[in-house]
């Protein structure tokens, strides 16, 4: 096994929840992308990270926004998951979507919800790490378990 395997097989060892961040493109539409590695940073200053690869299709259209919405994923939202993961069109239909005070893009029957504004870029290697400032944050009224990713695949709460 090459060393690249390797190191990605030992990353997949830690089970992560699974987001999908959303940005509001030039033309209106919501956008959505995916996410396992999503973490908090920072309660004062209220922070957070995620990262984005740099071969990503959504590369150039998270460089031009300076907000984002983190979603945390229930585990019914596992079809939207993959949608919004296969690189290609990452448009949300509006029935998915509700606009928060901030003008923040939501999705419905996510567990909770992060209004960011980008704070910091940072180059990492093969990724970009990026540091959003968090000005609105809210959870659902719902009993939904997460959707968890572990060893390249969902999973449940054991």
């Amino acid at each position: 096994m090459n060393k690249h395997r390797a190191l990605r097989n030992a990353f997949g060892q830690f089970g992560t929840g699974v987001v999908i961040i959303t940005i509001t493109d030039p033309k209106g539409s919501t956008l959505g992308l995916t996410v396992n590695s999503f973490s908090s940073v920072s309660l004062d200053p209220p922070l957070v990270s995620w990262c984005l690869a740099n071969d990503s299709d959504m590369m150039t259209r998270f460089a031009d926004t300076d907000r984002f919405c983190v979603n945390i994923l229930s585990a019914e939202q596992e079809e939207l998951s993959n949608a919004m993961a296969r690189p290609g069109t990452h448009e949300l239909e509006p029935g998915h979507i509700l606009a928060s005070a901030s003008g923040g893009k939501r999705l419905l029957g996510a567990l909770a919800h992060f209004d960011c504004r980008v704070q910091e870029r940072i180059k990492a290697g093969d990724h970009i790490i990026y540091i959003g400032y968090v000005e609105n944050a809210d959870c659902a009224e719902t009993q939904n378990a997460p959707l968890l990713y572990f060893r390249g695949g969902y999973a449940g709460l054991a």
